[in-house]
């Protein structure tokens, strides 16, 4: 039975190998006479992959043991709807559905009207490009990382998903992620292929919703990976510089870059190099993140370990960037329009792009420091949080700081609403005065929350004062996307420095204090299911006298897990979150405890929510495109 899911992936190797084949032979003849054939190749591909996929998941509902990578991940007490994500809880299963979405993307992007807008060479090229990236998943699939091997005779139970796995920001966590990776896929051969046959259109305007919804997706997966971190790991915290945490943080970082130079590209048709070569390292940079993840190079809480990948993977990056270079050096010369000066809206938007790509080189020199650091010692070390937050949190406060500024100085240099933008700048003063008064004194933490704040300010500023900003779709997404980024900026300015922590060790009855709140632990609860047995602390909270309620952290000792396991609990606030975590606890009852505040952290998850909603608002038309042709691009977008 297993044999027919591994050979439907192997058929869909050898058909796109053949499709790229036969479009690398069209595109030297200068025809486009079997396009039609490679279109058809394309959606069998899919049906082929959707197969192999549809089987795996079958086997974890089935709890077919007799598969390796089912018994590696569930077992007979998981639940149904954690059995069914175990999916992509390994290396095999997430890669197959990493490449089942990019199939998928390939397919949609075939029925699409901007397909269509672009010339039949260009479309060629384009599947040149996609093709090569498909067969290599498709190589790694049948051969390093094969899902369906089969193990006899079948073991009777599996081994279990990770604790840490059984939450919902782990479900949803890494489809987002991927969603991201794969939609980075189009854009990246599209610029490509465009960029080769000289296309009338666009390539940027073409694989605008593309990009933008991979690059929500994957500040979604981001953010929401943060989110498990905070809930499950027990350390308080949302973010560590893990180099899994980094991996996926680079290219955002460098498609967030891109959003903003795409921006002068389409108004100003200049910096046409820059744009394709931004794309094409995004998609580079997520398959960077997948190296990072399974090649063992990097050690990680959650990172694979070394499957095999590794050397496949370096070597298909490789050899993207040497067709990209191939690919600018060679191709049919362009005619960049001169940009107006950096006090231009179109010189800040550059500026702002070159500070992501400066923070993303940071970090990615920062995760591949111990491996760097090899050169010259045996007993290389990685770089700790406070390298990171020392660099990279000046850089993005200037990032806040260009954000607030930006939408009032005008494309071609000046500034428009200047009363407006004096009103905002008493208002950014104004908010530095009350947050020092109020106690945040870290620099770094006063001019983050301020700019945070300001932004805020300015978007509803701006929006009082342009009516036709109110009347635009795509200006209520672009700005809606500044407004949940200026949330997550007041969110992270204040959680992090101003996080207070307080351990004790507490027998029943006891109390302990963590500034305004009293906690007092009342009694230890007990209770086991088919899976797990759960110890549970009940924790009385009070505060100026007066029980607001209780808190309940837990240790979970599971059937096929030997370590224990840590289950945190928050009482939710918009102000200052109470966040539990018990350590350990004796056969006396008496427990070790850990306490914490988090001010403001859940201004991040808003944040991001609304990032994630509002961003697709910025989504285009074709009619409401073809209104904006050969005109200056829209303000709200900047």
């Amino acid at each position: 039975m297993h044999i027919i899911p591994y050979f439907s992936l192997l058929a869909a190797l050898i058909l796109s190998l053949l499709a790229a084949a036969v479009c690398l032979h069209q595109a030297w003849e200068g025809r486009s006479r079997w396009l039609p054939w490679v279109e058809n190749a394309q959606i069998v591909v899919c049906t082929l992959v959707t197969i192999s996929s549809f089987f795996l998941l079958w086997a974890f509902y089935v709890k077919d043991f007799s598969l390796l990578y089912v018994s590696r991940y569930s077992d007979l007490t998981l639940p149904l709807f954690y059995r069914l994500t175990a999916f992509w809880a390994g290396q095999a299963g997430s890669m197959l559905f990493w490449a089942w979405l990019v199939v998928v993307c390939g397919t949609i992007f075939l029925f699409t009207k901007r397909y269509h807008l672009l010339g039949a060479q260009s479309r060629v090229f384009f599947w040149i490009f996609f093709l090569g990236v498909q067969s290599f998943f498709m190589y790694l699939l049948t051969g390093h990382q094969n899902p369906f091997l089969e193990i006899s005779p079948a073991p009777l139970d599996g081994q279990g998903l990770n604790p840490l796995l059984q939450h919902p920001g782990m479900i949803i966590h890494p489809p987002t992620l991927f969603i991201g990776y794969a939609g980075f896929t189009i854009p990246a051969c599209l610029a490509l292929a465009c960029w080769i046959t000289g296309e009338k259109h666009s390539w940027i305007e073409i694989a605008h919703n593309w990009t933008l919804t991979a690059w929500i997706f994957l500040a979604a997966g981001i953010i929401i990976g943060g989110w498990w971190a905070y809930l499950e790991l027990g350390w308080g915290g949302y973010w560590a510089w893990d180099p899994v945490e980094n991996a996926s943080l680079i290219p955002w970082l460098s498609s967030t870059a891109f959003l903003h130079t795409a921006i002068v590209g389409q108004g100003r048709k200049a910096l046409g190099k820059t744009n394709v070569l931004l794309m094409v390292l995004t998609l580079v940079l997520c398959f960077m993140a997948t190296y990072l993840v399974r090649s063992g190079v990097i050690d990680s809480l959650h990172a694979f370990g070394d499957g095999g990948v590794g050397n496949p993977l370096m070597f298909f990056m490789m050899f993207i960037l040497v067709v990209t270079a191939l690919v600018l050096f060679f191709g049919p010369a362009r005619d960049d329009r001169p940009l107006s000066g950096l006090g231009s809206r179109q010189g800040l938007l550059v500026i702002t792009a070159w500070i992501f790509m400066t923070v993303g080189v940071v970090v990615l020199l920062g995760t591949f420091w111990p491996v760097i650091s090899k050169l010259w010692t045996e007993n290389p070390m990685g770089l700790d949080a406070g390298f990171y937050n020392r660099v990279t949190l000046p850089l993005f406060v200037v990032v806040g700081a260009l954000l607030v500024v930006c939408p009032w100085i005008q494309w071609r240099g000046g500034v428009r609403f200047g009363k407006g933008l004096a009103v905002l700048a008493g208002i950014w003063l104004a908010l530095g005065v009350v947050l020092w008064i109020n106690g945040i004194r870290l620099p770094m933490a006063v001019v983050g929350a301020s700019a945070g704040l300001a932004m805020v300010a300015s978007l509803i500023l701006l929006f009082i004062l342009d009516p036709s900003l109110r009347r635009r779709r795509t200006a209520w997404g672009a700005h809606g996307v500044h407004l949940g980024i200026a949330l997550m900026f007041l969110g992270v300015a204040i959680s992090g420095p101003y996080k207070v922590e307080v351990d004790a060790v507490l027998a029943p009855g006891e109390s302990m204090v963590i500034q305004d709140f009293t906690v007092t632990y009342l009694e230890m609860e007990t209770w086991s299911t088919p899976a797990m047995t759960v110890y549970a602390a009940r924790l009385e909270i009070a505060r100026d006298g007066q029980v607001i309620g209780e808190l309940a952290p837990q240790r979970r000792v599971y059937r096929t897990w030997d370590r224990p396991h840590t289950k945190v609990d928050t009482r939710f606030s918009l102000g200052v979150e109470l966040y539990a975590t018990l350590l350990g606890f004796t056969q006396e009852d008496i427990i070790s405890l850990r306490m914490s505040t988090q001010p403001l952290v859940n201004w991040i998850w808003i944040g991001c929510i609304i990032i994630c909603v509002v961003g697709f608002f910025a989504v285009r038309t074709l009619k409401g495109r073809a209104r904006d042709v050969d005109t200056e691009p829209d303000p709200a977008t900047a």
